[in-house]
C-alpha cells in the first residue's frame, strides 16, 4: 500500500499529525509537509484527513470481491465492454487471476488480459482457456535492445505470444514507443517484421510514452524522472506507423491528431 497526498484537497487542519503515529506529518505556517520515509501505510492518516487530501492507494482483496466490484459496473459495459485485468503484470498473481477470471466466465462477463508476456507457459494456458482476449506488450524483438530497457531476456515473451496465436486466440498487440528504448527506425522495423511473420494479431497499437502521470509523483513523496528525451514527434510515430502499414499490418495510434 501507498501512501498519497494531494496538496490541492489539504485544508491545513493538522488532523493527520495528530492522528498520524510514525511522525509523517507536520505543519509549519500551516503549511502541510510529509516525510514519506517515515510512513507505514497504517492509514491513521487517511482516515483522519476530512478532506480527502490523503488516500492509502492499494488493498488487498479476493477474486469474489473483486468480482462484486466488475458486477456493480455491469450496465455500463455494453456489447464491447468488460472485465480487463493489468497492473503492473496481473500473472505475477496467477491464482488470484485464475480465479476470478473463471468467476467472470461463469457470469458471462467478456475479459481481457493485459500482460508483458513474461509468464510461464502453464499459467498461460490457463488463463487462455478462461479469458477472450489479450493485450499483449511486445516492447523490442532484437534481444540486447530488450534486455537494456527491461532487465529481462524477452525470449520467452516472443515464445509466448507465438504460443497464443497456435491457440487460435484473440490478440490485440501494444508496442510501447520510447525514445532511448526502442523509437529507432531498426528496431520498429525489427517489431514490424516479427508481426508479419507471426500473423493473427487483430490489431496492433503504437503507444508513444507521454508525461500524463507526471504530477503523481510528488504525491506519492518521490522525485519526477527526467524524461524528455523519452518523448517521440508526431512525425517520428507516424513514419514507424508507415513501416508498420506497408506490410499490410492491420496498425493503429499514429493517425493524426490522435493521442495515445
Amino acid at each position: 500500500m501507498q501512501l498519497q497526498y494531494r496538496e490541492e484537497l489539504c485544508i491545513g487542519c493538522g488532523d493527520c499529525a495528530a492522528a498520524c503515529p510514525h511522525g509523517v506529518h507536520t505543519l509549519s505556517g500551516g503549511a502541510h509537509q510529509a516525510e514519506f520515509s517515515l510512513c507505514r501505510a497504517c492509514g491513521a492518516c487517511a482516515a483522519a484527513c476530512p478532506s480527502g487530501a490523503l488516500n492509502l492507494l492499494g488493498r488487498t482483496i479476493s477474486p469474489r470481491e473483486a468480482m462484486k466490484a466488475a458486477l456493480r459496473d455491469r450496465r455500463f459495459y455494453g456489447e464491447d465492454g468488460g472485465v480487463t485485468f493489468s497492473g503492473g503484470e496481473c500473472t505475477m498473481q496467477p491464482e488470484f487471476l485464475l480465479e476470478a477470471l473463471a468467476l467472470c466466465r461463469e457470469a458471462s462477463l467478456h475479459t481481457a488480459v493485459d500482460t508483458c508476456g513474461l509468464v510461464s507457459a502453464d499459467v498461460l494456458d490457463r488463463a487462455a482457456r478462461l479469458c477472450d482476449l489479450f493485450l499483449y506488450d511486445i516492447k523490442a524483438v532484437t534481444p540486447d535492445v530488450h534486455r537494456a530497457g527491461t532487465g529481462a531476456d524477452n525470449g520467452l515473451i516472443l515464445e509466448n505470444y507465438k504460443r497464443l496465436l497456435a491457440q487460435g486466440k484473440r490478440v490485440w498487440v501494444r508496442v510501447p514507443v520510447i525514445g532511448g528504448f526502442n523509437a529507432s527506425r531498426e528496431e520498429m522495423e525489427s517489431i514490424a517484421r516479427f508481426l508479419h511473420a507471426n500473423p493473427g494479431a487483430e490489431q496492433i497499437e503504437l503507444m508513444p510514452y507521454h508525461r500524463l502521470g507526471i504530477g503523481k509523483y510528488a504525491q506519492i513523496g518521490r522525485p519526477a524522472p527526467q524524461d524528455a528525451e523519452r518523448i517521440v514527434s508526431h512525425e517520428q510515430l507516424q513514419s514507424y506507423f508507415e513501416s508498420f502499414r506497408r506490410l499490410g499490418l492491420p496498425v493503429r495510434g499514429a493517425e493524426k491528431g490522435r493521442s495515445v
